[in-house]
């Protein structure tokens, strides 16, 4: 009977370890928290959103990490795999707006208790409160190998195959502290710099915290390199909800928008970015001409703040008219041509000056890790060391926010789990 050791008890460590067993191998899981799945419990807003609905193809253009590396793992246990493997033990779902999926008891709970239930089942050794000090590499005429690893506890196991999935290195409460990255280092692995995925951005604006906690839903966002807002210096631009907080911008849309930032701010240490907020992005510029228009014919001598009032959320008023430089108590009648088309133009183009992005802490995903060159994209085996599994965040892997990152996990951990129990 092949044993297999799996370091880490999240969504890629649990989905290998049931599946090795599954398939035969005598398993044991070392996690180093006090229980399974602490990230895996906070993931959509402690819903857990496993996975999505849509086309596969669909899933790789959400994933901008090295997407395509994950094409064989998808074909093998894809998100109805997920689905069906979930629902078979006990955790109904539905699928909700774009696709996302989640338990019908939008508990988290849920999912990481069927887990734990399912790894008792199938004998799964599992020991927490138990962090890895180092792998045992031997070194032989085949080549390297890994034959088993020590715990910083000093418990020592020898195993046929080791699954590293530790995680990344954000959301470092949950235990993703980057450890991973020293142990796959040293069986010969290139890190690729971490970096936050999905992050909060900062701003230069003080004003800005005056707005923390101010949604806006239905706007567009437009991040442009080098201060012009040209086609050239466009670095993303997507659609969405955002959030206004004490230092800048979070919220889905931010978040999403985030990974092309960080990745300029990586090789531009310094740099600043222009952010353009459109506000009405449904409407053209003459439909909003005609709409001042009509303000002006109906109610010439109001105060511009009390016309803004029906355009704009009541906190977003005062520092729209600092911005757009326009007098917020002076009569819309006394507005000269210019400042009603400045009004107009900054309706559609609010400028922001981000200048860089929260702490790799405070990112949901890790951008970089295990650089994928060097890992099977079938099995999720090293190809620099024998019997060593890589799976997860781990990897330079990311996707956008909608349950592809935890497909990643599950897919991962599922080809690893299959391939490290194998004879």
């Amino acid at each position: 009977m092949r044993k297999v050791l799996v370091i880490g008890g999240g969504a890629a460590g649990c989905l290998a370890a049931i599946t090795a067993a599954r398939a035969g191998a005598a398993v044991t899981l070392w996690e180093k928290n006090d229980r399974l799945g602490r990230k895996l419990a906070i993931t959509g807003k402690g819903r857990c959103n496993v996975t999505n609905a849509a086309p596969v193809d669909e899933l790789i253009a959400n994933i901008p990490g090295n997407g395509r590396f994950m094409h064989s793992a998808f074909a093998a246990f894809d998100n109805q795999a997920v689905m069906r493997f979930f629902e078979d033990l006990g955790v109904p779902l539905k699928v909700e707006r774009g696709q996302r999926v989640f338990p019908q008891s939008d508990r988290a709970a849920d999912v990481i208790a069927a887990l734990e239930r399912e790894l008792h089942r199938r004998d799964v050794n599992v020991c927490l409160k138990t962090s890895v000090k180092r792998l045992l590499i031997e070194e032989t005429a085949a080549g390297r190998r890994v034959v088993g690893a020590v715990a910083a506890n000093g418990l020592k196991k020898q195993a046929d195959a080791v699954i590293l999935a530790t995680g990344g290195a954000t959301y470092r409460a949950t235990g993703s502290s980057g450890d991973g990255y020293a142990l796959a280092a040293a069986a010969g692995h290139t890190i690729i710099e971490p970096l936050p995925a999905l992050v909060p951005l900062t701003a230069a604006e003080s004003w800005v915290g005056d707005l923390a906690g101010l949604s806006l839903r239905n706007v567009e966002l437009a991040i442009y390199k080098n201060g012009e807002p040209t086609k050239k210096n466009l670095l993303v631009k997507l659609f969405g909800e955002m959030l206004f907080t004490h230092f800048g911008l979070s919220g889905p849309l931010v978040l999403t928008a985030s990974r092309p930032a960080v990745l300029f701010w990586r090789d531009n240490p310094g740099a600043v970015l222009l952010a353009l907020i459109n506000l009405k992005p449904a409407l053209a510029q003459e439909q909003l001409q005609a709409r001042l228009d009509r303000e002006l014919q109906s109610s010439p001598k109001r105060h511009l703040h009390n016309v803004l009032a029906d355009w704009l959320p009541k906190s977003l008023i005062l520092p729209f008219c600092r911005v757009a430089e326009l007098p917020a108590d002076q009569p819309l009648n006394t507005l000269l041509p210019k400042e009603r088309r400045r009004l107009l133009e900054t309706m559609q183009a609010f400028p922001l000056t981000l200048t860089g992005a929260r702490p790799l802490n405070e990112g949901i995903v890790t951008c970089g890790g295990v650089a994928v060159r060097e890992v099977n994209p079938k099995t999720f085996a090293s190809k620099l060391a024998g019997g060593l599994y890589i799976t997860g965040e781990l990897l330079d892997v990311d996707a956008f926010t909608g349950g592809y990152n935890l497909q990643v996990a599950f897919s991962s951990g599922y080809a690893a789990g299959q391939a490290a129990a194998a004879i």
